[in-house]
């Protein structure tokens, strides 16, 4: 497993629930002929090659993460074991330590859809680093390289991202609250 395969099944949940919510659709969506999950619109939407989404999404059908749609043969989060990935081993095969202070689009629950979810004693926020960032934080590796401008392209990404790296570094408080909100979008929508 590597870690842009979380990234990829992340992504797959979003199209889903898109697909689902209409309203929540991604604005930079492809045009609506093209196919969001083929792996040209894939590699558009979150900046990685379309060899590494495929090989990404055979690692996550062979683990269990992932299935095949009956109806149209796509693939698609097997949501409870994502679930319980991110919640019990996210942040023991992927760990993340805040490093220096850089610009860069803020992220766990420094990010705008969660920072008002979780009060916070420290004045320092968490940054993926991004050169054209206007936020100055401890700077945070992402779980791909381009998940900064992935997460800008789809709102709903960005907050499973966020929280994503808020159960990578988290505190009991946080990976609690993360826990609560990722169980209200993974398995009940």
């Amino acid at each position: 497993m590597k870690s842009q395969d979380i990234v990829v099944l992340l992504k797959l949940q979003c199209l889903m629930e898109h697909s689902r919510y209409p309203d929540t659709a991604d604005p930079h969506a492809p045009a609506p002929d093209d196919d969001p999950y083929s792996v040209r619109s894939l590699e558009a939407s979150l900046g990685i090659s379309k060899t590494e989404i495929s090989a990404s999404i055979n690692r996550s059908l062979a683990s269990g993460l992932a299935i095949k749609d009956r109806e149209r043969g796509k693939p698609r989060p097997q949501r409870r074991s994502l679930y319980n990935f991110l919640i019990h081993g996210l942040r023991f095969a992927f760990p993340v330590k805040p490093g220096a202070m850089m610009r860069g689009l803020p992220t766990a629950f420094s990010a705008a859809m969660l920072k008002d979810r979780l009060i916070s004693a420290g004045q320092l926020i968490y940054v993926w680093p991004k050169s054209d960032g206007r936020d100055l934080g401890q700077a945070i590796t992402p779980l791909f390289g381009s998940v900064p401008e992935a997460a800008l392209k789809d709102k709903r990404l960005y907050e499973y991202l966020a929280l994503a790296d808020a159960l990578r570094m988290g505190n009991q408080r946080e990976i609690k609250l993360a826990d609560e909100i990722l169980a209200e979008g993974l398995l009940k929508s």
